[in-house]
């Protein structure tokens, strides 16, 4: 199995995988942005086989989030910036952007403003519709108090519980990689500035422009997914020309951790496909 190597770009942590194999094509660095709550670790099963396919493989840890310090405000914005700012610093010219959840949120805002950036597009369990609503969770940290009473209430066991009721994938080494986010109080206050940011509204300029990258895309999503739900996978099925809609029967919001192999197959067919 190719190694996957922990390094930094400044403050920003990241795993890469770097090819051990040739493809027998040119082909484009992937970039990996996580959701909410993980960390680049979510993509260990996806980075080696990306790797194993001959491609080089890039997942930061957004700001707050595994091994990336957290900073203040931790807005949508400032989470955009911080994309950019990685792309710069890791040297990467044209990426193949894979996103989940709130990394699809911050990466396709960040694609649709930096589109000679992006070669190409894998949307997984996220939204980017301007009349999106946010599920319960999500209400209940973008509200004042609330948010701020259910971070503090939460402990790892408790956080380890949750999880495991959204996902069949979160082993004590998934666990422990994502409670790093509740770690420090700065940390938890920059949780609650990203989901109060989250406002649908910003994305009414957004309109159309997925489709106007006109690049290849996938649209792969987790079937059964209570926060996402998979009418949002034929909605973007629908909005882009020419995407290619898998529904991953045997799982939730949380795909790549509760079918990891499947995703990683799905996603390097795909890309092997389109010559990127």
């Amino acid at each position: 199995m190719p190694a996957i190597e922990l390094k930094r770009a400044g403050e920003i942590a990241y795993r890469e995988a770097l090819p051990d194999a040739d493809p027998g094509q040119d082909t484009l660095p992937i970039l990996l942005i996580h959701g909410y709550p993980e960390s680049s670790f979510m993509w260990r099963d996806l980075l080696a086989s990306l790797a194993s396919s001959g491609r080089r493989a890039l997942a930061p840890d957004l700001r707050g989030y595994g091994n990336s310090p957290p900073f203040r405000p931790g807005t949508w914005e400032d989470h955009m910036e911080v994309v950019e700012e990685f792309r710069r610093g890791a040297d990467l010219d044209r990426v193949v952007l894979v996103v989940h959840d709130w990394g699809g949120l911050i990466g396709m805002r960040w694609a649709c403003d930096h589109p000679e950036a992006v070669g190409g597009l894998v949307i997984s369990n996220t939204g980017f519709f301007p009349d999106g609503r946010w599920h319960g969770l999500a209400n209940a940290l973008r509200t004042e108090g609330v948010g701020e009473a259910t971070l503090e209430g939460l402990d790892r066991d408790s956080f380890a519980a949750g999880l495991r009721t959204m996902g069949k994938g979160f082993d004590d080494a998934a666990v422990d990689e994502y409670w790093k986010a509740y770690t420090t109080e700065e940390g938890r206050r920059g949780q609650l500035e990203l989901y109060r940011s989250g406002d649908f509204e910003k994305l009414v300029p957004y309109e159309g422009r997925l489709a106007a990258l006109g690049v290849p895309t996938l649209i792969l999503w987790g079937e059964n997914d209570d926060f996402a739900p998979v009418g949002g996978a034929y909605r973007f099925n629908k909005e882009i020309p020419g995407s290619k809609l898998v529904l991953i029967e045997d799982a939730g919001h949380f795909a790549f951790e509760d079918e990891p192999e499947r995703c990683a197959s799905e996603i390097v067919a795909f890309l092997d496909g389109a010559g990127i």
